[in-house]
Formats: C-alpha cells, structure tokens, sequence
C-alpha cells in the first residue's frame, strides 16, 4: 500500500468513493448539500493537503484530507497550534486493509513535521471503525469541541452529532 498526494486526474475518483463510503455508513438515501463538498475533491486540494491509498496493483482504495492550520477553510477549529483531518474514506470493498489506518498516520507525521502541538477532527457516530483507529492512534474524546449539525438532511430535532477527537502531538 503506498500513500501519496493525490494526482489531479484522481480528484474524481476519489470523489466518488468518499461519498460511497460515507453513504454506506448509515444507509442514507442523500447526504444533503455535503454530497457537493464530499465529491469536490479538488477544491480540497486546492485548500488543503489530499492523500490517497493506493494498493500495489495501482487501485485507488481511499483517501484523506489533512488541514494543516485553522486559516484553511475545510478547518472546523480555531486552534492556532491546531491541524485537522477531514473526509478520512476507504472503498467499502477495501475497509479493513490498512488504508484507513496508513492515511491516518500520514496525517499525524504531517502535522508533527509541521510543528503542530495537536490534531483535531470530527466523526459520527455511525463511524465506529474510523474511531477505532482514532483510539488506538491515541485520539481521546474532546466533547468541548463536538458540534450538532441540523442542516439539510438533518433538523434540530435530529441533528447530526460530530464527535470530536483530539490527539496531542
């Protein structure tokens, strides 16, 4: 498996396995107006840093985005000393080979090589075996910085809950 940036050419592929995953997770018919964001692969390249895993036959299998600091716009903290992780996907067919993991590892060894004192990030809590990774990384719970999410397709009496993880560098 080898982790690498992403190569323009790959921006919609990536695109389309990031909202497969993500619509596999709870079933959903539509995920609203964040279907748009999770398949604009390259304007998070344009933002941020996209990483992909790619297996040894050349198959895209998943992909990343990391936010190196709060000035970028896919950061969902304010954090000075902050990075993030975003939109963490793998093909549902290749869940389970290391992608997930491998993708996230990059991002910690990016934000240490950046000086970052920690990294942040988000989940739900359909994403159990994202947050099992989180864990065994050393992520640990940071509820003060949770967010409720009732925006198109959710409401304000079912929000979407975004866990948030932190992980001290």
């Amino acid at each position: 498996m080898q982790i690498r940036l992403i190569h323009p050419n790959e921006c919609e592929a990536l695109g389309k396995i990031t909202l497969r995953a993500y619509k596999n997770l709870d079933g959903r018919e539509s995920l609203g107006p964040y279907e748009n964001e999770l398949l604009d692969v390259a304007a998070r390249q344009l933002d941020s840093e996209v990483y992909v895993a790619v297996d040894n036959d050349g198959t895209l299998v998943g992909g990343v985005t990391y936010v190196p600091g709060p000035e970028r716009t896919l950061s969902e903290f304010q954090d000075p000393e902050g990075a993030g992780i975003r939109m963490l996907a793998v093909d549902p067919q290749y869940q389970g080979s290391g992608a997930g993991r491998a993708l996230v590892e990059t991002c910690i060894a990016r934000a240490r090589l950046q000086h970052r004192r920690r990294i942040i990030l988000h989940s739900t809590p359909v994403m159990t075996s994202a947050q099992a990774i989180y864990k065994r990384l050393g992520f640990k719970l940071s509820p003060e910085l949770d967010i409720w999410f009732n925006d198109d397709p959710y409401s304000t009496s079912d929000p979407l809950h975004l866990i948030a993880y932190t992980l001290s560098l």
